[in-house]
């Protein structure tokens, strides 16, 4: 066969050859990704608390370079950042649980009521259902609980606390680290490339600090003005829970589209059984009013210069994490999203001009 200048056998020199190597080394590259990613979803608990972790200390580390800038020692500054953060999500927690404690009675007696209006409402409204339906869906629900299979479901819950519990306890271990050796590690890794690797993959480590950091400030605003707004608008109208519902809002506006439909429906929900449609109704309308004010005001203003992606992408991400991890992977999707497309737009050239501060020189 005869062999081109560029030492190729002709057969792979025309276009057609050059776009079967390049498609060969696209399969490749694929290929190494997907069995990287199967093998980091083997590990969920190592996994998922590392790169929460990771996010929190991108998160964090402007408040411990602000401490160590006000001439405190790093070790004290690292351990006050990490001791204040753990005690607002316990004490944020703590409050939660006996809020619900102290109101559940209130809330039974009510849904008691309650679910007698809806029972009238579902006879009476635009697509009535009969007293036979409704027996029928009550009775499917109590077999359920009453079944093997709910039991199996309850050890499988308790299993799936205990391992959350493990998860949790190992994220603040790593998150501590992280704090304290950030830059360290980070180092460490880098050393591994090419010397005239390291200074760009310095570069995509600090802009990629700054988009997590970024993301998490900019959701944790825009949750807990919606968390905010919830509250206030369930307190004022007399709605069981209204406070750890307005947390539950906050809660769920980590993981976009999915999490603050989820809370809304329970908020909504809760304002039905315990003071009836209309009450759910306006529940409803503040929802809807509360999430068309973050997606046109709240979203582009506070993080739309820092996460510059498509909403389709986010929504493919959204999508690709669900079906990976569950609702941590969707929690994680944009976030993981955001760092990959900084980090190509970094190896590419096509970032923004070189941050003034100089690399390594972050905390995570």
């Amino acid at each position: 066969m005869p062999e081109t200048d560029a030492g190729l056998p002709a057969i792979w020199s025309d276009g057609l050859g050059r776009a079967s190597i390049r498609s060969i080394q696209i399969l490749a590259v694929v290929a190494l990704a997907w069995t990287v990613i199967w093998t980091l979803t083997r590990v969920p608990l190592v996994l998922i608390p590392v790169t929460i972790a990771l996010i929190l200390a991108s998160a964090i580390s402007p408040m411990v370079r602000w401490l160590v800038g006000h001439s405190w020692p790093r070790g004290l500054a690292v351990l006050t950042s990490f001791i204040g953060i753990l005690a607002v999500f316990g004490g944020v927690i703590t409050g939660v649980v006996f809020l619900v404690r102290a109101q559940s009675k209130d809330l039974a007696a009510k849904a008691t009521v309650g679910i007698d209006r809806l029972h009238e409402l579902l006879k009476t409204g635009p697509v009535p259902v009969s007293d036979n339906q409704i027996n029928t869906t009550r009775d499917a629900v109590q077999h359920f609980f009453t079944s093997s299979s709910f039991g199996t479901q309850v050890l499988t819950g308790a299993r799936t606390a205990g391992e959350i519990l493990a998860g949790l306890v190992l994220m603040a271990v790593i998150l501590f680290f992280f704090l304290k050796d950030g830059e360290k590690l980070r180092n460490f890794l880098i050393g591994f490339l090419p010397p005239d690797k390291r200074a760009t993959a310095h570069l995509a480590a600090d802009r990629s600090s700054a988009v997590l950091g970024g993301y998490v400030r900019g959701t944790a605003l825009v949750a807990a003005s919606n968390g905010l707004i919830v509250g206030v608008a369930l307190t004022v109208m007399g709605v069981p829970f209204a406070l750890p519902l307005g947390v539950f809002v906050f809660i769920g506006g980590f993981i976009p589209i999915v999490g603050s439909t989820a809370a809304g429906t329970l908020a909504v929900a809760v304002a039905l059984l315990s003071n009836g449609p209309v009450s759910a109704l306006i529940v409803l309308a503040v929802i809807v009013g509360v999430n068309q004010l973050e997606h046109h005001l709240l979203q582009p203003v506070l993080m739309g210069r820092v996460l510059s992606i498509h909403g389709l992408a986010i929504l493919l991400a959204l999508a690709a994490g669900t079906f990976l991890a569950g609702v941590v992977g969707a929690l994680l999707a944009v976030p993981i999203t955001a760092v990959g497309w900084t980090v190509m737009k970094t190896v590419t050239g096509r970032g923004p001009e070189p941050m003034a501060t100089a690399p390594g020189t972050t905390e995570a």
